[in-house]
C-alpha cells in the first residue's frame, strides 16, 4: 500500500520557523492545518538534534513541507501563495493577518509575511475581470496598478466603466 505522502507537495525553505509559519498558516485560512512535525535525528549545518527539521502542513487544502534549512536561501517575490477571495471582507481579513503579524506590504495586492514568504491575497472580481479581456480588463487592470491591498468597490467600479 502507498503511503500517504502526496504525489507532489510544495516545499518552502525557512531559517528556523518552519513550525510557526505553518502554524499561523493554519490559523488564518480555511482548510489549513499542520498535519505533522519532524525532529533531525542528528545534528546538521544550522541545527541539531531534536531541534524542528520538517513540517507538513496544509494551506487552504495545498500540501506544503516547511524546512528548517538555515539562513542560506531567502524568499522571493518568485515563488508566491495566491489566495483567492470574495469579497472586501476576506481580502481584509487575510491581508491584515499578514501584514498586521510582522508582514509588509507590497503592490497589486502582495505582501509577505513576517518570514519572507510572498502571497497574492486576490479578489475573484479582479481575476474575473482581467479574464474578460477588451477595455473591461484594461480599466481593472490599470486600476488595480495603483493598490497595494486590492479595493473590490474600485476593481467593480472599473469593470462598469
Amino acid at each position: 500500500m502507498a503511503g500517504t505522502t502526496p504525489k507532489n507537495t510544495i516545499c518552502v525553505w525557512y531559517d528556523k520557523d518552519a513550525e510557526a509559519a505553518a502554524r499561523f498558516y493554519a490559523a488564518t485560512f480555511p482548510d489549513s492545518k499542520v498535519t505533522a512535525v519532524h525532529r533531525a535525528p542528528g545534528d546538521y549545518p544550522s541545527g541539531k538534534e531534536g531541534d524542528v527539521l520538517v513540517v507538513e502542513f496544509t494551506v487552504a487544502g495545498v500540501a506544503c513541507v516547511g524546512l528548517n534549512g538555515g539562513p542560506l536561501f531567502k524568499h522571493n517575490e518568485a515563488f508566491s501563495f495566491q489566495i483567492a477571495t470574495d469579497d472586501q471582507e476576506e481580502t481584509d481579513r487575510y491581508w491584515n493577518a499578514i501584514v498586521g503579524n510582522g508582514g509588509q506590504e507590497s503592490a497589486c495586492g502582495w505582501c509577505k509575511d513576517k518570514w519572507g514568504v510572498s502571497w497574492q491575497i486576490t479578489p475573484r472580481v479582479l481575476t474575473e475581470a482581467v479574464a474578460a479581456g477588451g477595455a473591461e480588463a484594461k480599466r481593472a487592470f490599470a486600476a488595480m496598478m495603483n493598490m497595494k491591498k486590492i479595493d473590490v468597490a474600485v476593481i467593480e467600479a472599473a469593470r462598469r466603466g
